[in-house]
């Protein structure tokens, strides 16, 4: 394989890295939810303005009609220039490309401009309580009324519910004897009556997910992405382009943790530790193979149009891996790594317990590369 960039690759890569150095906001570090939305939706609308958001969609949708190495270089150079992300990451990841793949004409000129240009933010309603791992054990309900639903339920672990326009809602319309069957996909306007979002304080002390609950909520049919009682095939082309989609990003930030990490040692003076070196040397070797693997899943992408199931590797490997990272730095730091903020690890550390449960445990995804990847039988 070939690893260099082509003359026009570098040319954008080279673009994005001098438009960054100009524009790329500092991190201030605010607590405040209210400004930290409100900062994010900013830089998102510059992003866009400047043709950086939805690279890969149809210029017909507001995209800029690239490629998915285009993307990945763009990643590569947020991430390496340490640019906070746009705000709407999953409208992005996810909404978008769901309703380009899926949506009605009409779907496509309502939702897609303002979901690129931050103006509406989107959410992601498929965990439940008693569905998690297994999503077709969803109980949330669609009661066909004629021209629209009503919506009865409860939803958990939503990722910016609470400042979201729109959810992407999946919901049991009838009972079937295979429960993936008769689920319906909806996009649900989240200023709906009947609709009420509780956060969900984390280990970290920040709400960042929430629990949505659904009484009597009307939806119009008209919000009924795909086919009514398909919903299953939605949800599943979703969930590729958020695993591909985060897979791609965490493949490179894998590399700069690892390189942040050696860093602390030789600050704390613990380079010539040998345990210390070999661990750190583990760490970069294997953030060095998800970045390969993430090659692969560009190339694979490339052929197909959308991303497969390689991008579970990706998420899995990176979730586990991100894990061991942060334990090392906090070994290193010794007991000074749980005072204050332990030189801003400790806050890694303690968000990285949530890695291998959130988009897809780490059991889901071996159960996931087993089946599509390998070809072995289904485990049930």
């Amino acid at each position: 394989m070939d690893f260099d960039l082509s003359e026009s690759e570098k040319a954008f890569r080279d673009e994005v890295r001098a438009w960054l150095k100009a524009n790329a906001p500092l991190e201030d570090g605010s607590t405040d939810m209210k400004e930290f939305i409100d900062t994010r939706r900013a830089w998102q609308k510059k992003l866009y303005e400047a043709g950086y958001v939805g690279i890969t969609w149809p210029k017909e949708y507001g995209g800029r009609g690239g490629g998915f190495m285009d993307q990945l270089i763009f990643n590569d150079e947020m991430i390496t220039a340490h640019a906070p992300d746009p705000i709407n990451v999953i409208g992005l990841g996810m909404g978008g490309p769901v309703v380009i793949a899926h949506g009605t004409d009409e779907q496509k000129k309502r939702y897609l401009a303002p979901l690129l240009s931050a103006a509406e933010i989107w959410c992601q309603g498929f965990s439940e309580p008693n569905a998690g791992s297994d999503l077709s054990g969803l109980q949330t309900r669609a009661e066909d009324k004629g021209d629209h639903y009503v919506v009865n339920g409860q939803k958990v672990w939503t990722t910016l519910a609470h400042v979201a326009k729109w959810c992407m809602l999946l919901v049991r319309e009838r009972k079937e004897a295979n429960p993936r069957e008769g689920l319906t996909y909806l996009l649900v306007d989240m200023e709906s009556p009947g609709i009420e979002v509780r956060p969900l304080v984390q280990i970290t002390g920040d709400a960042e997910f929430n629990e949505i609950f659904f009484k009597d909520v009307m939806v119009p049919k008209s919000q009924i992405l795909g086919e009514a009682g398909g919903g299953w095939a939605v949800a599943m082309t979703t969930l590729l382009h958020e695993r591909g989609t985060l897979g791609l990003a965490l493949a490179t930030r894998a590399q700069i943790t690892a390189s942040e990490l050696a860093e602390r040692a030789r600050k704390l003076g613990r380079g010539s530790d040998r345990l210390v070196r070999q661990k750190i040397a583990q760490h970069t070797i294997e953030a060095r193979a998800l970045q390969l693997n993430g090659y692969r899943a560009v190339t694979a992408a490339k052929r197909s149009g959308i991303p497969g199931p390689e991008g579970s590797i990706l998420k899995l490997m990176w979730s586990e891996l991100n894990q061991r990272m942060t334990e090392t730095a906090m070994d290193i730091g010794g007991p000074g790594s749980q005072v204050g903020d332990g030189d801003g690890w400790k806050y890694q550390f303690l968000r990285s317990r949530a890695n291998t449960i959130e988009a897809g445990t780490s059991e889901v995804l071996r159960n996931i590369l087993a089946e599509r990847v390998l070809g072995l039988p289904r485990s049930r």
